[in-house]
């Protein structure tokens, strides 16, 4: 993924304003920054919420700037939710069966069959398969969350976009949010994504990018960015 001078503008608020991020194939790229630092208005510009008031956005060599989100998704690009979207009178099946069938998704046959094949695969990869009929209303909220991935994971995105995968999970679920993002990685996929936990962040993300106020403050490797003096003071303040 690469984003040049992307900015996004409410009236006179600049909640993205002329930020960089390039999202190399196959990392897990975090974005992180304090409460209303611009972090989901940027993931809602990347997935076509939100049109971009500048800036360019290029997904595999394509330039989807003007893309709307379904179109979006059928370059590649999946995302999850900061509050979980799930229909919640459909089994979890169902759910990500949606996520399945969509345009240039090209593992996927011409009958229900191979759509409802595909999105067991995600199920199962997520470790709930065996609750595959099972509604919604059933599952933990740690366990929706999962659900969630896996509608995203049915759609064969080339880049997934996760915002706030690990917001409401006790310790458990978060360890096992850690392990499936490794597998998913593993996978060949790329993952960008955005959490407060900055133990699963500095674990997971092999790259950093910090918003503040909607600008970029800093852009690196994890562990030299959490140490960044500009980041630190985001975060925490300063004497």
């Amino acid at each position: 993924l690469e984003v040049s001078g992307l900015s996004k503008h409410f009236g006179g608020l600049k909640a993205v304003d002329g930020v960089d991020i390039a999202v190399k194939r196959g990392s897990v790229h975090a974005l992180i920054g304090p409460n209303g630092s611009g972090k989901t208005t940027t993931l809602n510009v990347l997935s076509g919420l939100y049109k971009a008031t500048s800036g360019k956005v290029v997904l595999d060599g394509t330039d989807i700037t003007s893309m709307a989100p379904h179109q979006r998704t059928a370059a590649g690009l999946g995302r999850t939710f900061q509050n979980i979207r799930l229909f919640r009178s459909m089994t979890a099946l169902e759910n990500v069966e949606i996520g399945a069938e969509r345009p240039g998704n090209t593992m996927i046959g011409k009958g229900d069959e191979a759509l409802t094949e595909r999105a067991m695969e995600a199920l199962t990869f997520v470790g709930l398969g065996s609750r595959a009929n099972e509604l919604i209303s059933s599952f933990s909220y740690g366990h929706q969350r999962l659900i969630e991935i896996a509608r995203a994971l049915a759609s064969n995105p080339t880049l997934l976009l996760l915002d706030e995968p690990a917001a409401g999970l006790n310790s458990t679920e978060k360890l096992e949010l850690h392990e499936l993002l490794k597998r998913i990685a593993a996978q060949g996929l790329t993952i960008l994504i955005i959490d407060h936990d900055m133990t699963l962040v500095s674990e997971a993300a092999q790259h950093i990018t910090v918003l503040n106020f909607g600008r970029r403050i800093a852009d690196g490797e994890s562990m030299a960015v959490l140490r960044h003096p500009d980041v630190v003071s985001a975060y925490l303040g300063s004497e």
